[in-house]
């Protein structure tokens, strides 16, 4: 069964608010009104230009940011003036207004939120790193995502992912490289999130830190290995497929020709690795990753050994003529 994609259009002001208020050092100014109103991109907008009167280029659906410039615009309007060009940027139907570095907005312009259900956040952050950092999280939120059923580790330093049919031994094999030093990010139940072109693997809430393991049941990875076996988050650089041993001669046995994986329309490397009684696919796991880290920073052994076998072969043709 092809896994299904989560996509997500909005999110409510009320969830960003939860989700991001702490991390952003928002807090809500005046009544707790437009908590339902929804944030539709992953965006953030300054409205310098709709306080100006150019709404042309305006966008909407967005979080709205008053900094030190629209603020400082503001105060320099007429009274009636500047409520008036308020009014008419919350008449576009915005989620929320955030007022920077913990300043305020005065009553007036107080009384047009209101009257629009308009919330509005202050933050002591800078305008700019408010920025950054809202922009961030609301890319997490709203990037699309899948759930996948494998093993998660972070094997120094490369997030390697762990599938196979049922029974294969992933668990087993994620076990003996948390032995080998690698720590655990999910297990039985993967997510995987496209985030600014690359795939982040997490585990739900409620698994994080478990595994099950066949014949001895749930186990508790940090109170065996210690805290350092536990990672929440890593980036999916290698996907290793555990197949049967009677799958042998189907499996790569030079690796000069690199496979890939495609999760979310990302080619993320990708590997087959025989499972067999006696074999140690832990290690066999930890060489694939290891020959991940040399690709990386562009060492190929595969490569190495075809073009020495490639110069033997020439020497041995461009030998003495009899």
């Amino acid at each position: 069964m092809t896994p299904r994609v989560k996509t997500v259009a909005s999110i409510t002001v009320g969830k960003f608010f939860e989700n991001h208020a702490e991390a952003l050092g928002l807090t809500l100014h005046g009544e707790s009104v437009g908590f339902d109103r929804p944030i539709s991109e992953p965006a953030i907008n300054r409205p310098g230009l709709a306080l100006a009167g150019f709404f042309s280029y305006f966008a909407p659906k967005r979080v709205q940011v008053l900094g030190n410039s629209e603020l400082s615009y503001l105060k320099k309007l007429p009274e009636a003036m500047r409520a008036d060009r308020f009014r008419r940027m919350c008449d576009r139907d915005i989620p929320c207004i955030v007022i920077a570095r913990g300043a305020t907005i005065g009553e007036d312009l107080m009384a047009v939120a209101r009257e629009h259900s308009i919330p509005v956040f202050g933050t002591s952050q800078v305008t700019m790193k408010f920025l950054n950092a809202a922009t961030i999280r609301l890319e997490h939120e709203f990037a699309p995502s899948v759930t996948l059923h494998g093993c998660m580790v972070d094997m120094r330093g490369v997030g390697v992912l762990i599938i196979g049919k049922s029974g294969s031994g992933k668990s087993e094999t994620a076990i003996g490289l948390l032995e080998r030093g690698a720590s655990l990010v999910a297990d039985d139940m993967v997510r995987i999130k496209l985030v600014g072109g690359e795939l982040t693997a997490t585990a739900p809430d409620l698994s994080r830190g478990y595994m099950e393991i066949r014949g001895i049941g749930v186990i508790n990875v940090a109170n065996l290995y210690g805290l350092a076996s536990i990672r929440p988050e890593k980036r999916v650089d290698l996907v290793v497929t555990l197949k049967p041993q009677a799958d042998l001669n189907e499996v790569d046995r030079l690796g000069l020709q690199q496979k890939t994986h495609e999760i979310l329309g990302q080619h993320i490397t990708h590997v087959e690795i025989p499972v067999g009684p006696g074999r140690d696919t832990a290690r066999m796991v930890s060489i694939a990753a290891l020959d991940q880290q040399l690709r990386r920073l562009g060492y190929n052994m595969a490569d190495e050994f075809n073009q020495k076998l490639l110069s033997h072969m020439a020497g041995m043709n461009a030998g003495p003529m009899r």
